[in-house]
């Protein structure tokens, strides 16, 4: 009996093994390996206190990175990510200024103001059929520009609600960050609209090919439009979640994120030409960014180093993984 049990066993490991996708087992091999690598620089590095901070700080890039992976998944790609971050975080903190109503209202206000720079993206590439490189630079400066007419050049002076620093920085179970908290209920959100819904079969099926979804259907307009709108809204809330974090929020508060969400999303696997991903993988490369990211602190990396470091990554993983004849047209 014991022997057919660890044959069965076996088996079901086998099965599971040849089922991972390659870049994610990559993604958590390399995991372990900062892991070790950081231990070595740090004593504390992998403490439990130590990991569960990471684990925070990679909340809030997993929150944005999540609205990019979807887009991704699109062939598309969204570099409206660091004013989308901005415009959330900004526009929570300034509704705040109205009294109790817009103290209750501030994230949603946020938020709302992300699925608009959404909406103009999503427009623009579904209906107008601009390249999403070219609309979403393009409204982006266009929300840089309205941040700075809004604050006059300066650094916004309102600040968060205790509402977004609670989210940010407080503790709804004992020992689990709310910011993990909301990163998982997020998470398992997007893993359910896109394995069980309508919806996700059909960003899959626009991304390996637009026109056999349309043939077969889908309203492939419609479908791109929500998905930049969706890119948006979480952008906005990581945006809000931060302004929390830091207690008030920065013009330049979303430029730090667009390389990492982007790096995080293509190292878990997901092809950057569209179809082909899971968010398993979109996790493992969020922590594998965050933990490469807290090890070049520690050997005080300059942000242009790391920058170069990202890029490289993003090269390194569409050429391994990239061209695959699934995304091929």
């Amino acid at each position: 009996m014991n022997n057919l049990m660890r044959e069965h066993s076996v088996t079901r490991l086998s099965k599971f093994m040849h089922r991972l996708d390659p870049a994610i087992a990559t993604a958590f091999a390399c995991i372990f390996l900062l892991l070790i690598i950081g231990s070595f620089y740090s004593a504390s590095f992998l403490s439990p206190e130590y990991l569960l901070q990471q684990l925070k700080v990679a909340s809030f890039l997993g929150v944005i990175a999540t609205g990019m992976m979807i887009v991704v998944l699109l062939g598309q790609i969204d570099l409206s990510v660091p004013w989308s971050v901005a415009v959330g975080g900004m526009m929570a903190c300034a509704a705040a200024a109205y009294g109790p109503l817009g103290e209750a209202l501030a994230i949603p206000f946020g938020i709302a103001c992300g699925m608009a720079i959404g909406l103009s993206n999503g427009i623009g590439v579904a209906y107008l059929r601009i390249p999403s490189m070219i609309i979403t630079l393009a409204t982006n400066a266009v929300a840089q520009g309205l941040m700075v007419v809004y604050t006059g050049g300066f650094s916004p002076q309102d600040s968060a609600t205790f509402a977004m620093r609670y989210l940010a920085t407080g503790f709804l179970l004992p020992g689990l960050p709310n910011a993990v908290l909301i990163w998982a209920v997020v998470g398992a959100a997007t893993v359910f609209v896109l394995n069980r819904t309508t919806f996700g079969r059909s960003v899959y099926g626009i991304g390996n090919r637009e026109s056999a979804a349309y043939l077969s259907g889908i309203n492939t307009r419609r479908i791109v439009m929500i998905a930049f709108i969706a890119s948006g809204a979480l952008s906005a809330f990581g945006g809000a979640l931060l302004a929390g974090y830091a207690s008030k929020a920065a013009q330049s508060m979303g430029d730090a994120y667009l390389l990492p969400s982007i790096a995080a999303v293509v190292l878990g696997g997901t092809s950057i030409l569209g179809g082909k991903g899971s968010y398993l993988g979109t996790v493992a490369g969020v922590i594998l960014i965050t933990l490469l990211q807290s090890i070049l602190s520690v050997m005080q990396m300059p942000e242009a180093g790391r920058q170069i470091i990202y890029g490289v990554v993003i090269i390194a993983m569409l050429l391994l993984y990239g061209r695959s004849p699934a995304n091929r047209q």
